[in-house]
């Protein structure tokens, strides 16, 4: 199974710190260059990580608050430098396709291909070899959150397609989508030639309140990044502003059977002491780190 390799280029939240920039996901695997929110400086992340943006490939948004967009421009000014020549899909909630005019009216005819697509809630984008399912958030704005999924795959045991003596034709085809076959007057059951490769899934809950679609957006995800912008002490702030808490995020991980929560969007009151949404989280779900610029995590 092809390995999903996760880039954090932006952990911080709405002010940046000197080790946190604003919020950047990148998303590698198969021919897919995927990034998750564009924050303010993003261009000069990809250069610190050395990895080329002309890679780039889909943005997903989940808002259109500032310190998740502002990279765009910088973004799109350096692709178009960079010979960028595919036509590059940005995702987002109501209102991106109007945004995303107003800043190609900014930079004055941008030299670059983009195609904007405005997602709703549970709406899904399907590709040949994976989905991305969008999810409406609560935050006083239209929000999403994301989740990533390459299906399980069945394959061919070979050494038992040539058991049964199975010829190279569409019976092999048939079998690997899972329907018994007759050949030559025996049946040949799917099972006893295929194995499953388990799929694997990426869920992306940035900005919001505590609200269900987070646990639908969650629902068996290997990795779920989630904001935690505070921590239980200040949950009457993160109610007002419609931000999760530490301990918010570890019950979606643990209600949503998450194998591994990563938390990210930290404040600058925690920079210089993390270690206080961290055990707070643990108390919850235990498979728990959290991001910094530039670290690098596969599944």
């Amino acid at each position: 199974m092809e390995k999903l390799k996760i880039t954090f280029l932006g952990t911080g939240n709405a002010i940046p710190t000197e080790k946190r920039n604003h919020t950047g996901i990148l998303i590698n695997f198969l021919n897919e260059s995927i990034l998750v929110d564009c924050g303010e400086g993003i261009q000069r992340q990809f250069k610190i990580a050395g990895i080329s943006p002309a890679k780039l490939t889909k943005i997903l948004i989940t808002h259109w608050h500032g310190d998740h967009i502002l990279g765009l421009p910088g973004l799109f000014q350096t692709l178009a430098m960079s010979g960028y020549n595919k036509t590059l899909k940005i995702y987002g909630p109501h209102g991106t396709k109007r945004f995303i005019s107003l800043i190609k009216e900014l930079l004055m005819n941008i030299r670059i291909n983009i195609e904007a697509i405005e997602l709703s809630d549970n709406e899904i984008i399907k590709e040949k070899n994976f989905i991305i399912n969008s999810y409406s958030m609560s935050h006083g704005t239209p929000s999403l959150a994301y989740s990533i999924k390459i299906p399980d795959r069945i394959h061919l045991e070979k050494n038992k397609i040539k058991k049964f003596g199975l010829p190279n034709s569409s019976i092999l085809g048939e079998l690997q989508r899972g329907k018994d076959i007759v050949y030559k007057n025996k049946k040949v059951k799917a099972k006893s030639v295929t194995y499953t490769e388990k799929g694997k899934k990426i869920a992306i809950i940035l900005d919001t309140a505590m609200n269900n679609n987070a646990f639908k957006t969650a629902k068996d995800a290997d990795i779920l990044i989630a904001e935690s912008t505070f921590s239980s002490k200040e949950k009457e702030k993160a109610r007002e502003y419609l931000h999760l808490t530490a301990s918010q995020a570890a019950i979606i991980a643990k209600k949503a059977k998450a194998k591994k929560l990563i938390l990210t969007h930290i404040s600058q009151r925690y920079e210089h002491n993390t270690s206080i949404i961290e055990k707070e989280a643990k108390k919850i779900f235990k498979n728990i780190s959290i991001a910094k610029d530039f670290n690098v995590v596969t599944v």
